[in-house]
């Protein structure tokens, strides 16, 4: 997959349905980000557009109302793939429908749970065949214990399943960046000694789910995290592209490893559709549009900043990358991480 792909043309061109992550790229809290709603909806005219998000606490219904209320066409339930759908693709290979679940987690994952035909519970009292973890922000210890409770008998001696619907770390909110669900599944895992098994990004279950509900053969992923977004859309064979406008920052971009290298670098959603500059090289040279950057050793010697912070960014990171190097065998002067992006 061509890191830097057909310069003439816009990250849009030829793509058959645009699936977009939501917290970071959409929305930070309950408010739309800047040239989000616009450039969505103007992709959506030629191409389908899906939404794929690791938050598990709210239903695919709800989440479609609030792209509505924020001004996202003609949004449906059924364009947006959560994560605790992708959770019962898991469930459904190891646990009999019609068996009571342990919920550690909102309505969001109660009502997928219920939807696949199990039965949910929050006590480990009541003997369930699994666990199911994902993130709402009522989740608090009296629910993590009795994960930790249902949980005591490692899988291989007998116990039950342990899915997680998501292990983000972090989640932007309008106030800035909070505590995600992988802090949660932490918590249990610290108590027990267990590894859940994941269904959300950057794992396949929800990309794989998100591919065939819309039929796409050429689709491209949009997010704003370098370990899940971007990760997993590259371990699902999907082209990407990283938006500066959620968690990960241009110093992140620079030092990505190579699993997790988006296919393009955007400042925000408008530049979906502008041509995408070519990368060009020569010598010890990297140069995007009017930017330009030279590898002279363990130094990165900026040549030509350009007059868009973004062009600088690509460069910097095109040249990295291609020398197989880690960033931290690089001096890297701090121009070239500087971060005028819009973030929450």
């Amino acid at each position: 997959m061509s890191l830097f792909s057909r310069p003439s043309a816009t990250p849009l061109d030829g793509v058959d349905a645009v699936l977009a992550d939501l917290d970071g790229v959409v929305y930070a809290g309950p408010g739309a980000l800047p040239h989000a709603i616009e450039s969505l909806n103007r992709a959506g005219e030629k191409r389908r557009l899906g939404y794929i998000t690791n938050n598990a606490s709210r239903r695919d219904s709800v989440v479609a109302e609030h792209l509505r209320e924020l001004g996202l066409e003609a949004t449906r339930p059924e364009d947006v793939i959560t994560s605790p759908q992708a959770a019962m693709r898991l469930l459904r290979d190891r646990v009999p429908q019609g068996a009571t679940v342990l919920v550690v987690g909102g309505d969001g994952l109660v009502h997928e749970l219920e939807k696949a035909g199990y039965v949910a519970t929050r006590s480990a009292d009541d003997a369930p065949a699994a666990v199911v973890q994902g993130f709402a922000p009522e989740v608090g210890w009296a629910q993590l214990a009795e994960a930790a409770y249902a949980l005591a008998t490692p899988e291989e001696d007998g116990g039950i399943p342990w899915i997680a619907t998501n292990t983000d770390w972090t989640i932007p909110q309008a106030r800035g960046i909070a505590p995600g669900n992988g802090t949660l599944v932490s918590a249990v895992h610290t108590a027990v000694g267990r590894l859940a098994t994941v269904a959300g990004k950057p794992e396949r279950p929800i990309f794989d789910e998100a591919v065939a509900r819309f039929g796409a053969e050429r689709p491209l992923f949009i997010g704003d995290r370098l370990d899940t977004d971007i990760a997993g859309a590259q371990a699902a064979g999907i082209r990407s592209a990283l938006v500066l406008t959620g968690i990960d920052r241009p110093k992140h971009v620079l030092a990505a490893p190579a699993t997790s290298r988006p296919t393009y670098i955007v400042g925000d959603l408008r530049e979906l559709h502008e041509p995408y500059p070519e990368v060009r090289t020569k010598g010890e040279l990297t140069s995007v549009g009017r930017s330009s950057v030279r590898i002279d050793g363990a130094d990165i010697v900026i040549v030509e900043e350009g007059d868009r912070p973004v062009d600088l960014l690509r460069a910097g990171a095109a040249a990295i990358w291609a020398t197989g190097r880690a960033i931290y065998g690089f001096r890297v002067p701090e121009r070239l991480y500087a971060d005028p992006f819009h973030r929450p």
